[in-house]
């Protein structure tokens, strides 16, 4: 890893900041503002499309990385082309309001542009062996990719909590990359949590500015194509990459699972998360997102010995998969008992 390297990781922290910074004063001029309602974990109007300056500055670099030959040219087309699409629709979403079947339609044109540039994803390591999935794991790679683009906009409900998943994330990821030799992979994930960790400044409780649609959903589609792409380079794996993102996997995929079964418009906005629960039971975002932070870290841990211990992969996945599990389910009964016993106070 040359200087320079570390030198543009660092500017990109500094230009995220400045951009973002402008990209509020715009939001406030336009009037481009997330309104509170009864379904909002917030109580002011606050400007949106934070996460612009986040797609604008990773896309940027990715292509003068390209173009250097650092990164190579279809990860480049799969990273900032499909990324394009994605954000496009997110700010497009942010400034208009755009109707979720256009959103899912462009979010798998972008999911199946990737894969193709990728070479899409016939096998998946398992550590005791390589399964193979043929054309079939292709498919369940764009529905994956699609569904990470949205859990992370349904998991960007309290300030802090998605910019320190992607800054975090990003880091530990980057740093387990450039250990198993793709020093690419690595400065792709540092470059995203550069970036976070610059517009996280303005987005830290109480937020001055919200990521909008743009960021979510642009930080979830580059998580989906660094997993895919590391999987499929022999480096990291992709079940470490999951690992490292249980948190906003579990918590989102098990809240849309519990409010199918309950017969519930699961498409709708709602605060039954297992971290909007924790604020409705009376801890601060600062709290909830600091406590993700910490749950992030040990989960890296869990990823490095995965990581070094291929053959216990499956093994380690399925037990952080349990534990994350049990401890949503532990929030979501001490949140409702606490939101109980207030209520019970009250009246």
């Amino acid at each position: 890893m040359s200087v320079w390297i570390l030198i543009v990781i660092i500017l990109v922290f500094l230009l995220s900041f400045i951009v973002t910074g402008r990209v509020r004063k715009y939001a406030l001029d336009k009037e481009i503002l997330d309104i509170p309602n009864d379904r909002s974990s917030h109580d002011r109007p606050t400007p949106l499309g934070g996460g612009l300056a986040v797609a604008i500055l990773f896309i940027t670099v990715i292509a003068i990385l390209a173009l250097s030959g650092f990164v190579s040219l279809p990860l480049a087309a799969a990273l900032c082309c499909g990324g394009l699409l994605v954000a496009g629709i997110g700010w497009i979403d942010d400034c208009f309001n755009v109707r979720p079947s256009l959103r899912a339609l462009v979010h798998l044109v972008a999911a199946v542009w990737s894969l193709y540039w990728l070479g899409g994803l016939n096998t998946l390591n398992l550590g005791i062996i390589k399964c193979s999935m043929g054309a079939a794991g292709s498919v369940l790679a764009v529905v994956g990719t699609v569904w990470l683009i949205n859990l992370y906009n349904f998991m960007d409900g309290i300030d802090g909590i998605a910019g320190s998943e992607a800054f975090v994330v990003g880091f530990i990821g980057g740093s387990l990359e450039l250990a198993f030799g793709r020093p690419d992979l690595a400065v792709i994930s540092w470059l995203l949590a550069s970036a976070s960790a610059g517009f996280l400044l303005w987005n830290w409780p109480p937020a001055k500015i919200f990521m909008g649609d743009i960021g979510s959903g642009f930080i979830g589609f580059v998580f989906a194509v660094l997993a895919i792409a590391s999987e499929k380079s022999g480096a990291l794996p992709l079940l470490v990459w999951l690992m490292l993102l249980g948190v906003f996997i579990v918590d989102a995929t098990a809240t849309l699972l519990r409010r199918i079964v309950r017969g519930e418009r699961w498409t709708e906005a709602h605060r039954t998360h297992a971290y909007q629960l924790a604020v409705q039971a009376g801890y601060s975002h600062k709290q909830v997102t600091i406590a993700v932070i910490i749950v992030n870290m040990i989960l890296g841990c869990a990823a490095a010995i995965a990581a070094l211990w291929p053959k216990f992969i499956l093994l380690i996945s399925v037990l952080v998969a349990l534990a994350l599990i049990v401890l949503r389910a532990e929030v979501i009964r001490r949140c409702t008992h606490d939101q109980s016993s207030s209520l019970s106070v009250n009246i």
